[in-house]
């Protein structure tokens, strides 16, 4: 069964750093875009970050852009979230996921169709 299971998440205060990551239990992993999603209480989720399969490429939503940075070792099968900069809004359960295909990448969350349990951000202001 597939499994990816967020870590790194915590109570910060505004201005601070936190280091997500996300370790897969899948076997094509290196195949697979992957992308980080957030989820405040009362909000849709939203689209943070995308990284294609080698990492070459990296989309950000324009809120998070020049604070947070993805990055993903294939040979550890685990994808990271460096958030750097942190503010009150971007307090959220911090999600992973993998795209349902091979080697795409995207920022619509119908796209992915593995998910991990996500981990809880708070930032303090």
């Amino acid at each position: 069964q597939v499994q990816l299971v967020e870590s790194g998440g915590g109570l910060v205060q505004a201005g601070g750093s936190l280091r997500l990551s996300c370790a897969a239990s899948l076997r094509t992993f290196s195949l697979h875009g992957m992308g980080w999603f957030r989820q405040a209480p009362g909000k849709e989720r939203e689209f943070v970050a995308a990284i294609s399969w080698s990492g070459a490429v990296i989309t950000y939503a324009d809120s998070v852009k020049g604070r947070f940075t993805a990055s993903r070792d294939n040979a550890k099968n685990t994808v990271y979230l460096q958030m750097n900069s942190l503010k009150p809004e971007d307090t959220a359960v911090y999600y992973c996921a993998a795209h349902s295909g091979y080697s795409r990448h995207s920022s619509d969350p119908t796209d992915y169709d593995k998910w991990g349990q996500g981990t809880q951000v708070t930032v303090a202001s």
